[in-house]
């Protein structure tokens, strides 16, 4: 017949009425068991050391890093220099550049410094430079920037000729005008040009009427002069409104021949 002997008394021990309890566990272990289900945050308030708790989730991490950035942005940032910064008529904090909606102070700050803030602020500074070159408010700037005229010192008036001229074939009148200029530099050629008595500033348009129009020769460094002449249609002799230039370099001479339409 086998005999059946309990374990513990095959080894020399009594067996126990009660069922052993089982102690709880010391070391790393227990810390894991013990601090698992708490967060990083909570861990740290109840004075564990760093790198005691368990590891941290990546909502932790985010809590956290917005709470530093929000204690950062107190310190270092003024509101009210931020052009951003709006409060609306419900005591909210509102972002002009984002268009987000925050509850208080600490959480625009932290908004700010977050990575869709960030991105919207270099897409402002580039459509700001870009608009700043080639928007509107830089093209009509350069349609108002008037072209500064030369400061050149002037030596004086030239000498000047006028003829007057009459066609008996055409019955046409003209003018001839004969400038000298003999201290013209080599490189500069007479200019002239047309002007109406609304353009010039030098007499009234009251004063002067409708009559009259003027005919404007400039030549560096001499000063620029003008003739009255009258307010007639300019044209030459093939019957198209010119006028008929010519400069002499030898000579140093400006002659300008200009025919009028009496019956225009």
């Amino acid at each position: 017949v086998t005999c059946l002997v309990p374990h513990n008394r095959a080894h020399g021990r009594e067996p126990s009425s009660q069922t052993p309890q089982r102690r709880p566990a010391r070391g790393p272990r227990a810390v894991r068991h013990l601090y698992g289900a708490m967060s990083f945050m909570d861990a740290r308030e109840h004075g564990s050391k760093v790198g005691s708790a368990g590891v941290a989730s990546a909502q932790n991490e985010a809590i956290d890093r917005r709470e530093r950035l929000r204690r950062l942005a107190l310190e270092t940032i003024d509101l009210a220099k931020d052009p951003y910064f709006m409060r609306n008529h419900s005591g909210s904090y509102e972002c002009k550049l984002c268009l987000t909606v925050h509850g208080n102070e600490g959480n625009y700050l932290a908004h700010t410094q977050g990575k869709r803030h960030q991105v919207n602020l270099v897409k402002r500074a580039a459509r700001d430079q870009h608009e700043s070159v080639n928007g509107p408010v830089a093209l009509l700037a350069a349609r108002k920037s008037k072209t500064q005229p030369r400061k050149t010192v002037k030596i004086g008036k030239p000498g000047y000729r006028v003829t007057k001229q009459y066609c008996r074939q055409s019955s046409r009148r003209s003018l001839l005008f004969q400038i000298d200029y003999p201290e013209i530099d080599a490189a500069v050629t007479p200019r002239h040009r047309v002007m109406s008595q609304y353009e010039q500033k030098v007499e009234p348009v009251v004063t002067c009427g409708t009559a009259y129009q003027y005919l404007l020769i400039a030549a560096e460094p001499y000063e620029t002069i003008a003739f009255k002449v009258p307010n007639l249609e300019i044209e030459n002799a093939c019957g198209q409104r010119a006028l008929v230039p010519h400069w002499a370099p030898d000579a140093k001479t400006f002659t300008l021949q200009i025919f009028m339409n009496a019956g225009g």
